[in-house]
C-alpha cells in the first residue's frame, strides 16, 4: 500500500477499516489485516478491475472543526493505492523451521504477516504501542498527569520446528484524561482541584521555564476541542506545542471570504466569529497540527492515550513498583490476559487458518545451570579465591587484586555547613579510610584538605583551587583523587561539571557522594565506594582465576573483548545528536577496560567512527601490555570478541555489512589479524523464565544465576541462546539474549556461554554478577555520560539552542558539526583508568 502522507498508525488503521467495511466491502471479503504503515495482507489475491495488480480508492473521513481557522466541515478524501508487492510462500517458512533453509526476506515477510494477523484484533479495540496493547482493566494514577496502564505484549517468533507466540505483560504511560488545564496543573506538580486557571497565564506569573517544560510534556497529546457552539470536534487534534502568549496576546491572520486577511487575537476570534467569550483569555493556547491555536479551556484529553516520552526521574520508582511482579505472579497475570487476546474468537486468526494453543499454559523448556567462574583477589586476602553463589559474593577479608595507591586527595563539599558540618565530614573521611585499608588501598594522607564551595559559582575554578590547596599542603604534589559531596537534591548539573573537570579537563579521578547518604553511612556503603575508587585510580578489583576460565585468560591466546553501544535522544527531541561508545580490555585478565566515545547523526544506530575507535583501543591494548604488564614479544591480540548492544534483529545484517568491515579495517591498518567473533547482546525482549515446580530457584523465586537456554525457543538455524547471568532482586529477572552473527574462533556453545558468564562477574562496581558482559555494560554507561564531555558553560544538556546566536540558526547537518566540534575527548591521563565506574 503506497502512501505519500505520513500519519499516525491509529489514523491509518481507521482509514483502512473504512475502506474494507464501507468503501469496498465486496473486494475485502474476507477482511485483510494491516500493519498500520504500508503492508496489507490478504489470504487470497484481491480481485481488482481488469484483473489488475493495482487499484486506487478514495475514502472520506471526518476531520472535525478547527477553531481559529476556517472550519472544514465536509469529510476529507484520502486516496489510497494498493499494489501487489509479493506472494508469501509458507513452504520456505516451514523449511526454515526444520533447519533446512537460511533466513531471508521472504521468511521475514511471512513472520511479519503472522504477527500482523494476531495483533489486528486487539489493536483495533485497544490503545496500542508497537507490539503491546492496553485494555485498561488495571491502571494506577502516579501523579504528574501520568496514569499507568497494564498491557499485554505479543510477538510471533520462529523456534525449532514450530512457531511460538511470545506473550508478556507490559506497562504503558498514559496522559491523565480530563480538561487539558487540569493536566497542565498536575504536570507542574500542583493540585488541579481548586487551582486558579490564571496560574497558566504568562502575564500572571507563569514562568517561561515552566511554560517550556509544559510545552515539551504535552507535545504529541491528542485533545478534543470544544467549538464555539459547544460541540466537541469529531476527531482529536494533536498538540504540537503551547503558545508563548495567552489567547488575548496570541495573534493570527484570519483568512476572509473575499481573499483578504484580518489580524486578530485568538480571544477576539472566539468572541466575534464564534460568539463565545473565553473565561480565561490570558492563559496559554495549544497549537495543534493544523496550526490552529486553541485556548486550553476548550481542550479535553481523552483516556487511553500513550505518553511517548521518557519516564520523569521522580516517577521512576512508581513505574518500577507498578511493573514489578515476581515470576509466579507475572505468569499468572499473563495467563489471565490470554482471555483478552481471544485468539479463538478473532475472525482474522480463524480466516488465516491459524491455531494458537493456549490450553497447555506456558511452554516447558529445558535449561542448564553453568558453573560460575572462580574469582581471584590480591595478596593479603585470607583466601585469594572465591566462587560466587547465586550471582553474589562478598569481600570480607579480601584485598583487591591490584589495589591503587593514593598519595594525596582532597574533599570538596557543596552542601551547606549546617546540613553537612565538620563532624559529618570527619565521619565520612574516617569511614572511607577504614574501607580503603580493609580493601588494600594504600592512602598516604589521613587528613585531606576540606573545602566548602557554592555550586552556583564556577565549579572548574573551585576544584582547581582545591587542587592547589592540596599541592600547597603536600610540597607541590597534586591530588590523585577529588571526593565531592553533592547536595541531596538538584545536583545533576553539578555532577556533570565535576566529571567534565576530572575526566576531560584535568585527568584526575573524581568520586561524588550524596550528602544525605555519606554523613553517617555504614561500612558497607564505603566498601561499595571503594570498588569505584580503586578502578578510577588505576587498580583492578578482581579477575577470573585462570584455571577456571582458560578460554578468556590464556596468555598464549591474548584476547581483546570489546563492547559497543549507541545512545539516542528521547522521542520528540530535536537537534540532539546520538552518542557512541566502544569499551575494551587492556589487560590479559579481561578485567581492566578503556573507553572511547564519539558523536554522530541523531538516531543513527550504526557506528560511523567504529574503525578509528577500534584502532584506538587496539593501540591502547598493546601500550598497556608493553608499559604496564611488561609483556615481551608480539603484543597483538590473537582473538577479538566484539559484543554489540542495542541493535534489533532487523539490523543484524547491517552490523555484518557495515560494522564488521570497519573492525577488520582497523585491525588491518595496524597489521593485525585476530580471529573475530561478533555477538549481539539484547535485553529488549519479552522471553521470561520461571522455575518449574520443585526445581532450583534463588531467594527472589527466579531461576538461578547461570541458567542458560539454548534449545526449544531459539532459532532453528542461527547460533543464539539466553543466559540468566545475575541473581534476582525484584520482580522477574530478564535474561540476556545472545546472537552470534560471526565467529572465526569456532567457539563451541559451552565455551562461549561460559566466557560470557565469566565477563558478567568482572563488573567493577559491585560484588554481584550483572545481566550482560561488563564491557557492554560499560559501553552503555559511557554513552549515558557523553554529555559530560561538553563544557558546562554551554548548557547543552538543558536546551538545544544553547550555542551562539549564529550557530543556533544552523541547518541540522551544521548543528551536528557544532556538536562534534564542542565535544571534548577524554583526557589522556584517564585512558587506563576506569573513569566510567
Amino acid at each position: 500500500m503506497a502512501t505519500e502522507q505520513t500519519m499516525p498508525i491509529s489514523r491509518n488503521m481507521q482509514i483502512i477499516r473504512r475502506l474494507q467495511e464501507e468503501t469496498a466491502p465486496e473486494i475485502f471479503t474476507p477482511r485483510c489485516v494491516y500493519d498500520g504503515r504500508k503492508n496489507l495482507f490478504s489470504i487470497h489475491r484481491l480481485k481488482f478491475a481488469d484483473d489488475s495488480d493495482t487499484a486506487r480508492f478514495e475514502v472520506f473521513m471526518g476531520d472535525g472543526d478547527s477553531p481559529g481557522r476556517p472550519a472544514r466541515r465536509q469529510p476529507r478524501p484520502f486516496r489510497i493505492k494498493l499494489e501487489l508487492a509479493a506472494t508469501i510462500n509458507t513452504n520456505l517458512l516451514h523449511r526454515y523451521l526444520e533447519g533446512k533453509q537460511s533466513m531471508d526476506n521472504a521468511i521475514l515477510t511471512a513472520i511479519m504477516a503472522l504477527n500482523v494477523v494476531v495483533r489486528h484484533e486487539p489493536t483495533s479495540r485497544y490503545p496500542f504501542n508497537s507490539r503491546s496493547f492496553f485494555p485498561g482493566n488495571e491502571t494506577r494514577d502516579i501523579g504528574g498527569g501520568i496514569v499507568l496502564w497494564r498491557g499485554l505484549f505479543q510477538s510471533v517468533r520462529p523456534a525449532v520446528g514450530r512457531m511460538l507466540v511470545n506473550v508478556d505483560i507490559s506497562t504503558g504511560m498514559m496522559y491523565k484524561p480530563g480538561p487539558l488545564i487540569s493536566l497542565c496543573f498536575e504536570m507542574l506538580g500542583r493540585r488541579a482541584a481548586g487551582a486558579n486557571p490564571n496560574m497558566l497565564a504568562p502575564t500572571r506569573g507563569l514562568s517561561d521555564s515552566d511554560r517550556r517544560r509544559l510545552s515539551r510534556m504535552v507535545a504529541g497529546a491528542k485533545v478534543y476541542v470544544t467549538s464555539g457552539s459547544g460541540n466537541q470536534s469529531r476527531a482529536p487534534r494533536t498538540v504540537t506545542r503551547l503558545t508563548q502568549h495567552g489567547a488575548s496576546g496570541e495573534h493570527f491572520d484570519l483568512r476572509l471570504e473575499n481573499g483578504g486577511t484580518r489580524r486578530m487575537s485568538v480571544a477576539e476570534y472566539f468572541q466575534r466569529v464564534c460568539n463565545r467569550t473565553l473565561r480565561y483569555p490570558d492563559i496559554l493556547c495549544a497549537e495543534v497540527g493544523s496550526g490552529a491555536k486553541i485556548p486550553l479551556e476548550l481542550c479535553e484529553v481523552p483516556a487511553g492515550q500513550i505518553m511517548r516520552k521518557q519516564v520523569p526521574p521522580d516517577k521512576t520508582k512508581a513505574v518500577v513498583e507498578f511493573s514489578t511482579k515476581r515470576p509466579r505472579e507475572r505468569f499468572a497475570s499473563i495467563e489471565a490476559g490470554l482471555g483478552v487476546l481471544a485468539y479463538g474468537q478473532s475472525e482474522y486468526v480463524r480466516q488465516f487458518g491459524l491455531h494458537v494453543d493456549v490450553d497447555h499454559g506456558p511452554l516447558a523448556i529445558n535449561s542448564r545451570i553453568l558453573t560460575p567462574p572462580t574469582l581471584q583477589y590480591g595478596e593479603g586476602s585470607r583466601s585469594r579465591t572465591i566462587v560466587p553463589k547465586d550471582g553474589k559474593w562478598n569481600m570480607i577479608d579480601k584485598k583487591f587484586f591490584k589495589p591503587c595507591r593514593i598519595e594525596n586527595w582532597v574533599v570538596v563539599v557543596y552542601e551547606t555547613p549546617n546540613r553537612f558540618g565538620q563532624r559529618q565530614v570527619q565521619d565520612m573521611i574516617k569511614g572511607l579510610l577504614q574501607s580503603c585499608s580493609a580493601a588494600g588501598i594504600n592512602v598516604l594522607e589521613n587528613d585531606p584538605v576540606v573545602r566548602y564551595e557554592n555550586s552556583q559559582q564556577n565549579v572548574a575554578i573551585q576544584l582547581t583551587n582545591a587542587g592547589r590547596a592540596c599541592m600547597d599542603k603536600n610540597r607541590g604534589k597534586p591530588p590523585v583523587l577529588i571526593v565531592v559531596v553533592l547536595p541531596s537534591e538538584g545536583s545533576t548539573g553539578l555532577y556533570m561539571a565535576v566529571k567534565h573537570f576530572g575526566d576531560v579537563k584535568q585527568g584526575v579521578a573524581t568520586q561524588c557522594l550524596i550528602s544525605s547518604k555519606c554523613g553517617s553511612a555504614k561500612a558497607q556503603y564505603f566498601s561499595n565506594v571503594c570498588l569505584k575508587i580503586n578502578v578510577k585510580c588505576g587498580g583492578i578489583n578482581t579477575v577470573p582465576e585462570h584455571r577456571s576460565m582458560p578460554t578468556l585468560t590464556d596468555p598464549r591466546i591474548p584476547t581483546l573483548v570489546m563492547g559497543a553501544d549507541a545512545s539516542h535522544p528521547a522521542p520528540h527531541t530535536t537537534d540532539r545528536p546520538s552518542f557512541t561508545a566502544l569499551v575494551g580490555n587492556v589487560d590479559l585478565h579481561a578485567a581492566k577496560y578503556s573507553a572511547d566515545s564519539r558523536v554522530q547523526t541523531s538516531r543513527q544506530e550504526m557506528i560511523d567512527d567504529l574503525e578509528d575507535m577500534t584502532k584506538t583501543l587496539l593501540e591502547r591494548y598493546k601500550k598497556y601490555g608493553k608499559e604496564i604488564e611488561k609483556r615481551p614479544g608480539n603484543l597483538d591480540p590473537k582473538r577479538l570478541i566484539f559484543f554489540r548492544d542495542g541493535v534489533s534483529e532487523g539490523q543484524f545484517q547491517q552490523v555484518l555489512d557495515i560494522e564488521l568491515p570497519r573492525i577488520k579495517a582497523a585491525c588491518a591498518s595496524l597489521g593485525m589479524n585476530p580471529a573475530i567473533t561478533l555477538v549481539v547482546v539484547g535485553k529488549r525482549h519479552h522471553a521470561r523464565f520461571a522455575p518449574a515446580d520443585g526445581s532450583r530457584h534463588d531467594a527472589s523465586e527466579n531461576v538461578p544465576a547461570g541458567t542458560v537456554v539454548d534449545t526449544d525457543i531459539v532459532s532453528p538455524i542461527e547460533f543464539d541462546y539466553y543466559l540468566q547471568s545475575h541473581g534476582g532482586l525484584l520482580g522477574t529477572s530478564r535474561s540476556a539474549h545472545y546472537n552470534v552473527l560471526y565467529d572465526e574462533n569456532n567457539f563451541q556453545s559451552d565455551a562461549l556461554q561460559a566466557l560470557c558468564f565469566a565477563l558478567c562477574h568482572v563488573y567493577a562496581r559491585s560484588t554481584r554478577s550483572v545481566s550482560i558482559p561488563a564491557p557492554v555494560y560499560y559501553a552503555d554507561i559511557v554513552c549515558e555520560r557523553a554529555w559530560n564531555h561538553y563544557d558546562p558553560a554551554l548548557n547543552l544538556n538543558n536546551t538545544s539552542d544553547a550555542f551562539t546566536a549564529t550557530e543556533a540558526s544552523a541547518e541540522p547537518e551544521d548543528k551536528l558539526d557544532q556538536y562534534k566540534r564542542h565535544f571534548q575527548r577524554l583526557n589522556g591521563k584517564m585512558h587506563f583508568n576506569m573513569y566510567f565506574s
